[in-house]
């Protein structure tokens, strides 16, 4: 196989939004694109251009922004998706255009209600329209790994002949098993005879916890593009991790022998930025992310480490960008060092007024915590973009009194459209208190699934990071906020998922897709 390059098509901002509560505002998606383009990602795919305006401003925005990666958008087989991923294209140095029908037995007779011959006849036609946009375009096979064989090499072959330059053949529902999986992507290669015309592509999902396994064995049988998510992200049990693929490849050149593009040392700060925007954390056993994942807490271990890293350790940490969360501003920094940090971090505001807020709330922070890190600055950030629209609530302040014995006592000041409302509650436990106070005034309706507390830095003056989940008529919305106190953190998380939730720009339909 020589030294060939793997292409990582990374899908964070399309399939890893789909994960209920992940929905993200075209701001955050810039975001995200920016760090991506910064790590090396060499397709970042952006979007679903024509699932609502939303999702199509935030395409065009990428796609009018990054330069050194390709940029994609999904489109079904029809000439009305595809349009629309090609409008929001338009200005995109690399375009691309991904395709996609589902070509399993259960899914063609029972969700398309399609016979093959249809399938394939709109298959075709889709990558003769999007080739009139675009040089560059990718076919899917929806369900590929439940299609029947013969028939994924024909419609293989066929949109091939089409123009399509990439082949995806996704593990859809996760139902793979790498020895199987691997071997079909290696017979479609070898039995398609114009296979040599096209890149093949995997896109595996996370259901029986074998997605990465099974992009792996796919690269070993000749698939030369793994679609994956930063932090596994995705719907259902998410995708391939985008970190353990790169590391994998890079730790295990005797058995891959192949090359990414990627900046591992960006790894670690990406990961922290899309579960601070998404209010997703990283488990702490997570592969290369995860908190504990260079941390040894045997003796034995931790002997063996100290004497000669190898012993225990098959990656070094600061390679994927841990320990490299240095010191970046204190109380003393003033507003260049502050804007220029910010621009390090691939961090703009849409205007002076955004900055300087963004810089009050800095120089707040740094009167309370004397040590301001990468981690600190991308969730203040994440804080200041959450926006104050005009018909949403923000904290003004608020009071908790909690004793041993009695039930605490919560005072809230919100500002809604202008005017100031004070409410108060008492609770099981002061988050409780919190809870029950905002909806005194708010009456938002909607049911709480999840409360989660995780520190976003060392030590004791760490600022807590809340993620709040509700869900109101089956819609599932994430809040997040970060503060060095708790209470006010969880105050911020509720009020934030409140405000998703009649955001109409954070809605975006759960459309099918690969």
């Amino acid at each position: 196989m020589g030294n060939e390059r793997l292409i990582i098509f990374d899908t964070t901002l399309r399939d890893g939004e789909q994960s209920p509560g992940a929905a993200m505002t075209k701001e955050e998606k810039l975001r995200i694109a920016r760090s991506l383009e910064k790590l090396g990602v060499d397709v970042i795919e952006a979007g679903f251009a024509i699932s609502s305006e939303g999702d199509f401003a935030a395409v065009k925005s990428i796609a009018d922004t990054i330069k050194d990666s390709s940029v994609c958008s999904l489109a079904r087989t029809t000439h009305a998706d595809i349009e629309r991923a090609a409008e929001a294209l338009k200005n995109a140095v690399a375009p691309r255009i991904h395709t996609f029908i589902a070509t399993s037995p259960i899914h063609m007779e029972f969700k398309l209600q399609m016979n093959p011959e249809e399938v394939l006849e709109q298959a075709i036609g889709a990558v003769k329209i999007a080739r009139n946009f675009v040089d560059d375009v990718e076919f899917s096979l929806e369900d590929g790994s439940r299609t029947e064989f013969d028939y994924m090499c024909r419609i293989v072959e066929s949109v091939i002949d089409a123009g399509a330059r990439t082949i995806n053949i996704p593990d859809t529902v996760g139902y793979g098993s790498p020895d199987e999986y691997g071997e079909m992507i290696g017979r479609v290669i070898n039995n398609v005879p114009n296979a040599d015309k096209a890149i093949f592509s995997v896109h595996c999902h996370n259901d029986l916890g074998l997605a990465v396994a099974n992009s792996l064995s796919a690269v070993l049988h000749g698939a030369r593009q793994v679609e994956c998510t930063i932090n596994g992200l995705g719907e259902r049990a998410g995708n391939a991790s985008l970190e353990e693929i790169v590391m994998a490849l890079r730790t295990r050149k005797d058995i891959y022998k192949l090359d990414t593009r990627i900046n591992t040392e960006q790894i670690v700060p990406v990961s922290r930025l899309v579960s601070t925007i998404t209010g997703f954390p990283v488990q702490p056993n997570k592969a290369v992310v995860g908190a504990n994942a260079f941390a040894h807490e045997s003796g034995i271990h931790q002997d063996g480490v100290l004497k000669f890293r190898e012993t225990y350790e098959i990656m070094k940490a600061e390679d994927v960008g841990w320990n490299t969360n240095r010191l970046v501003l204190g109380k003393l920094s003033g507003r260049a060092a502050f804007s220029a940090r910010m621009e390090e971090l691939g961090i703009t505001f849409d205007n002076k007024a955004e900055m300087n807020t963004a810089f009050l709330r800095f120089k707040d922070l740094a009167d309370i915590k004397r040590e301001i890190y990468d981690e600190d600055l991308q969730a203040l950030v994440s804080d200041v973009q959450m926006g104050e629209a005009e018909e949403s609530y923000q904290l003004v302040s608020m009071d908790v009194a909690t004793k041993t014995g009695r039930h605490p006592q919560a005072e809230l000041v919100l500002r809604t459209q202008g005017q100031e409302y004070t409410v108060e509650s008492d609770g099981s436990g002061p988050v409780d208190a919190v809870f029950k106070a905002i909806e005194k005034l708010i009456h938002s309706g909607t049911e709480l699934k999840l409360y989660s507390v995780n520190a976003i830095t060392d030590g004791t003056d760490s600022q807590g990071e809340v993620t709040v989940r509700l869900v109101k008529e089956g819609r599932i919305v994430n809040g997040q906020g970060a503060d060095t106190d708790i209470l006010v953190a969880s105050a911020k998380a509720y009020l934030n998922a409140v405000n998703i939730m009649g955001d109409p720009g954070r809605v975006h339909p759960q459309l099918d897709g690969v």
